[in-house]
């Protein structure tokens, strides 16, 4: 190391620093391989350092991903901002994420079949990504809002570790299956 480590900048930007440093060793090494000295190496740090700002591996990757689904949920909120009914907001919204995760080479590497399995399990575990997908859904302090919203980042995971065949299959199947129960209409019916 060159120079004292972010010694005058504020934790905020430090803790940056350092998952910007783990978004690039996520998509080189993968996310389940990555280790604390791998992303302490890539911000310039130490691995104590380090652990100041998160206390372990776990830690680090929900800030990850609460960063990173944040970001999606505002672009995504903004483009359906608009659409007041929720079966046109979901059907917008849902391909919306699912294009935005995987644009994101970063992204797109936590949803490989050798890091699904972990993602799904931090998202599965997250109070804001739950709430996330509420939002979208209504009033995220509705016990039922709440239930769907959970039931809404399952389907997404599982659009994007198993994708559909092409883009209109996924729509078909948003459409068909998820947006009637989301909207709380009847189950679904087989075409």
């Amino acid at each position: 190391m060159s120079a004292p480590w972010l010694r005058d900048e504020r934790a905020g930007l430090a803790a940056e620093r350092i998952l910007a440093a783990a978004e690039q060793v996520f998509l080189r090494r993968g996310v389940a391989a990555t280790e604390m000295a791998h992303i302490a190496e890539a911000a310039g740090c130490s691995r104590a350092t380090l652990y100041r700002y998160f206390d372990n591996r776990h830690a680090l990757r929900m800030a990850y991903v609460h960063r990173e689904a944040g970001r999606v949920a505002r672009d995504v909120g903004e483009r359906v901002r608009g659409l007041a009914d929720p079966r046109e907001r979901l059907t917008a919204a849902l391909p919306a994420v699912l294009h935005a995760v995987r644009g994101n080479p970063v992204l797109a590497a936590w949803f490989t079949h050798a890091d699904g399995a972990l993602t799904a399990e931090l998202a599965r575990s997250s109070p804001v990504i739950e709430a996330m997908g509420a939002a979208f859904l209504g009033d995220p302090a509705d016990p039922g809002t709440r239930a769907r919203g959970r039931w809404l980042v399952r389907v997404i995971v599982s659009l994007l570790t198993t994708p559909g065949e092409d883009d209109a299959d996924e729509r078909a199947m948003i459409e068909s299956f998820v947006v009637p129960v989301l909207a709380g209409e009847d189950a679904p019916r087989p075409r």
